[in-house]
């Protein structure tokens, strides 16, 4: 049977609509970083569709303030901190001129909804929360103001609003914050997949990308590193990206005798940054926690596995025994970087490796994430418009379905715009209904008359991935 899968989040659906983004920087921004790369991939995707996208952002030294990148309209003021105050007068000038808001939460929220109508459908996009971090880099008081502004201020000012996490991780940390509402996943993007893989290098060799700051904790690779080095023969490591941490770094591989096994390239530009990390073994991330791993995606589109800490962010970017592999603490990644050099240096588990990181890789696109944040902003619009309790229609729970669909069955009256839809090669559809568990999935699937559907929770890697991957079978029980 052939039939027009339904066409549930276009970004076609927002043409003709204002959306003003609310962001501390802008793509150009010298402190850019994922966040804006995140949400300028989306603005331009929504540019091209007819919609019209401005951003009130800070303002870099030498910025003008006002530019236009790939469409989007870029207003510019103040700083790290008066940004905020910027934005709120400029929301109270322009109160009701935009149709809706995504509202980027870097640490302190903008507060929008103290300053539009109540009707303008708002969605706070979150990357991490920073409370841990407020705690480390600010003195007692500003750290106190920080974290209460992050959790308690938000959960006021944003009340059941729908929220936007990049992952699972990320969600789990604003509901352990007491945030109700509901909370939509819609992970980050890559670059496309290199159609060819590289050859990779002759002696094992670690890539990592990262800015040297102190979160990402290269100190405790580099100790491990030097403990993997004693049993792996001409074992090398190629480090890309600069930051505050690097003198130290540099002085550390030193005093540990790597110096002639470790190379510290600085801030190379992409060409540069694919040639190094498209010819390695192995990647490695320390970081003690992340919103996602951009970087452990990165690798893998060119085939490049992850070996890292299962900490929140981390431990959705890499899947453990395909794409790479997690440990549960520092001690043991020396031990457990041998095995996996050991491991890559067999050529059929190396190609077998590659091709699953690649595969896995394919599924975060930039036009998806555009996708799936469209559906989540008319969902929210929905809400606004109909009025009622979000949380009795939204959980944490998604259920994966998989079924054939009887001749003029309307599926497309049981879907919610942040569902997704997927056709299969036997002509079955695969749908993961979010915010549904299975009894709800088929009641669902009893209304629109389908006698028999697969049903099974969804767990984190189908909820990344979507309908139809590869690696919905091994997610039965992989957690939130």
């Amino acid at each position: 049977m052939t039939y027009a899968l339904p066409d549930l989040n276009s970004p076609n659906h927002l043409a003709g609509k204002h959306v003003l983004v609310l962001n501390w920087r802008d793509v150009k921004h010298s402190n850019a970083g994922g966040a804006e790369q995140y949400m300028h991939e989306i603005s331009k995707r929504w540019v091209q569709s007819g919609v019209q996208v401005t951003w009130f952002t800070g303002r870099d030294a030498g910025q003008p303030a006002e530019d236009v990148i790939d469409g989007v309209r870029i207003l510019r003021a103040g700083g790290a901190l008066s940004i905020y105050g910027h934005s709120a007068l400029r929301l109270l000038r322009t109160s009701g001129q935009f149709d809706a808001v995504v509202d980027c939460q870097n640490g302190i929220p903008f507060f929008s909804p103290l300053f539009l109508p109540r009707d303008i459908p708002i969605v706070q996009l979150v990357h991490h929360v920073h409370q841990e971090q407020f705690r480390t880099r600010f003195s007692p008081p500003l750290a106190a103001i920080g974290r209460f502004l992050e959790s308690s201020g938000a959960k006021t000012v944003y009340g059941q609003r729908s929220l936007v996490a990049v992952s699972p991780s990320t969600r789990l940390e604003l509901r352990r914050l007491g945030f109700s509402g509901p909370i939509h996943v819609v992970p980050n993007g890559t670059s496309a997949i290199p159609p060819v893989v590289n050859p990779r290098a002759v002696q094992p060799t670690i890539a990592v990308v990262s800015r040297l700051v102190p979160h990402k904790r290269l100190d405790l690779l580099l100790g491990q590193f030097a403990v993997a080095a004693r049993t792996v023969p001409r074992l090398r490591m190629d480090i890309v990206g600069d930051g505050p941490e690097g003198v130290r770094l540099q002085q550390l591989a030193m005093d540990l005798g790597l110096d002639h096994a470790v190379t510290f390239h600085g801030y190379q530009p992409n060409e540069v940054r694919d040639e190094l990390l498209s010819r390695a073994w192995l990647t490695a991330s320390t970081s003690a926690s992340e919103g996602w791993g951009c970087s452990v995606i990165e690798a893998a589109a060119w085939g490049v596995p992850c070996l890292a800490l299962r900490v929140p962010g981390i431990r959705d970017s890499v899947v453990d025994g395909r794409t790479g592999w997690l440990v549960d603490t520092p001690a043991e990644l020396g031990t457990a970087m041998v095995e996996a050099l050991t491991a890559m240096s067999e050529p059929d588990a190396a190609r077998n490796v590659s091709v699953e990181c690649r595969e896995w890789a394919g599924h975060f696109s930039w036009d998806r994430s555009t996708r799936l944040l469209t559906g989540v902003l008319m969902e929210e619009e929905r809400i606004r418009r109909e009025g009622g309790d979000p949380r009795s229609r939204h959980s944490d729970l998604s259920t994966l379905v998989r079924f054939e669909l009887p001749e003029g069955a309307d599926l497309p009256s049981i879907l919610r715009r942040t569902d997704e839809v997927a056709g299969t090669d036997d002509g079955y559809v695969s749908v993961l209904m979010k915010g549904r568990d299975e009894f709800e999935a088929f009641a669902a699937m009893q209304k629109i008359g389908v006698p028999a559907a697969e049903l099974r929770s969804a767990g984190r890697t189908v909820l990344l991935a979507g309908p139809g991957s590869a690696f919905a079978p091994a997610d039965a029980l992989d957690g939130p």
